[in-house]
């Protein structure tokens, strides 16, 4: 297959939906020669922060001297974004070679009689195939979902194992406590790993802790409490940590907690004979763009960009929100998907805004309807408008913001992609969702 038909046998599977267990993954991957076998791991799980802490560590890796493979998800402006080594995203016909292979083999599971492998067991295991090919020194790898059954978690060489925060989110497969989701994330811990996670609440705290105890494991606490920031603007924020100062593109308030769990990341695999110095790390970290979160995409007016699906990041993208744009007109566009608490999200974020605009991601099932989420916005936000489409959402946001307004757009990092076209470039981009789920 080329890569344009790769990309419609994808689409062709997402019927295929998600299935919960490794023993399809663990089949399809013997069948390509068990590549994760043959790679080197940072796994990162957890519920906010995973996709920030990888790029903070893939950064300073490759500045470190190391080829560093990153497999993330789900894509936001380019599907191929999802896997790329040291910086440069799969090539469509990197892609095409490596995808072809493993739906040869997904195809003959079906014909004998054995569950068609999903699209992102499909993904993840061309991603190992790529960073095999590529010859990859170490891989940093993100979680779909969960931990213990994920598609990522029949990899054994795991040099660092990463719990970033974890909150109430996917109950219906995870777990209906802090604590069973924990233990459920805490699942991609291996005998002879290092762990290092940050603060968590008590119960998924002391999980952790349990599943660190019964594989005998070192745990690391990368305390962001710890951390005093010194400056901080839409351009990025320098802190200081342990008697070190280290800066960062990213403007987020969460981005100061990821950068630290970073560094004990980075420190771990020092203890493990990775050639990682000080220099390194304070290069990388300055280095690292993590489109996305709170990123500011254009100045007259202020866009920002965020991913801000959950409570837990919509209680940290309203803070930044109001610790940048205090006395300002903020304008939200707002998406969010139906399986995702979206009332509480709403009620967090939307009583700092003077207008809201809502809209839903074309084409996908997951995404609420534009008009079910305005009713909820609306008993925040008096002033609510139905956009029906992305690019009367931009439009109308500018429109309402004028020169010295704000426009905050945030939710599912699905339509974030598609819409940051209309305010860059008055053009649509090809974000090619991918089948991750976040």
């Amino acid at each position: 297959m080329d890569y344009a038909e790769c990309r419609r046998y994808i689409d062709d599977i997402q019927r295929f939906g998600r299935v919960l267990g490794l023993e399809g993954m663990r089949e399809l991957l013997r069948r390509l020669g068990d590549p994760q076998g043959d790679l080197c791991y940072v796994h990162v799980a957890g519920t906010n922060g995973k996709g920030s802490v990888l790029a903070y560590v893939a950064h300073v890796l490759r500045e470190a001297g190391y080829r560093t493979g990153r497999y993330t998800s789900p894509a936001i402006f380019r599907y191929r974004e999802i896997m790329d080594v040291d910086g440069t995203i799969v090539s469509e016909e990197e892609f095409a070679s490596v995808f072809s292979r493993v739906a040869e083999q997904a195809d003959a599971m079906e014909r004998e009689g054995l569950a068609h492998p999903t699209p992102f067991e499909m993904e993840t295991a061309a991603a190992f195939l790529f960073f095999k090919e590529k010859g990859c020194e170490i891989v940093a790898l993100e979680t779909g979902m969960g931990g213990e059954t994920d598609a990522t978690n029949l990899v054994t060489d795991t040099k660092v194992a990463v719990l970033t925060s974890i909150s109430l989110d996917h109950m219906d497969v995870l777990g209906t406590s802090i604590g069973e989701i924990a233990q459920c994330k805490a699942g991609i811990i291996k005998p002879g790993c290092r762990v290092v996670t940050t603060v968590q609440e008590p119960e998924a705290a002391q999980a952790i802790a349990q599943v660190c105890a019964e594989k005998s494991v070192p745990c690391m606490l990368a305390d962001h409490r710890e951390a005093r920031v010194v400056s901080q603007d839409l351009h990025g924020q320098r802190f200081s940590y342990e008697g070190e100062m280290y800066s960062t593109r990213l403007s987020g308030g969460c981005q100061v907690e990821n950068a630290v769990v970073a560094i004990k990341v980075l420190e771990g695999l020092a203890d493990q004979g990775f050639k990682i110095s000080r220099q390194h790390i304070r290069e990388g970290l300055a280095k690292t763009a993590w489109p996305g979160r709170f990123t500011l995409i254009r100045e007259e007016p202020v866009v920002i960009l965020d991913g801000a699906h959950n409570p837990k990041a919509a209680a940290q993208l309203a803070d930044s929100v109001k610790k940048c744009f205090a006395g300002k007109r903020i304008i939200y566009v707002m998406g969010m998907f139906k399986d995702k608490d979206y009332v509480q999200v709403a009620q967090i974020t939307v009583p700092l805004a003077e207008e809201v605009i809502t809209v839903e991601t074309p084409g996908d099932p997951r995404a609420l309807p534009a008009g079910e989420l305005a009713e909820i916005v609306g008993r925040s936000c008096p002033r609510v408008s139905v956009a029906a489409s992305l690019k009367e959402a931009a439009s109308l946001s500018l429109e309402k913001a004028g020169a010295d307004g704000v426009v905050v757009v945030f939710g599912s990092l699905s339509f974030l992609g598609e819409i940051s076209g209309f305010y860059t470039d008055g053009g649509e981009q090809d974000n090619g969702r991918s089948s991750g789920i976040a």
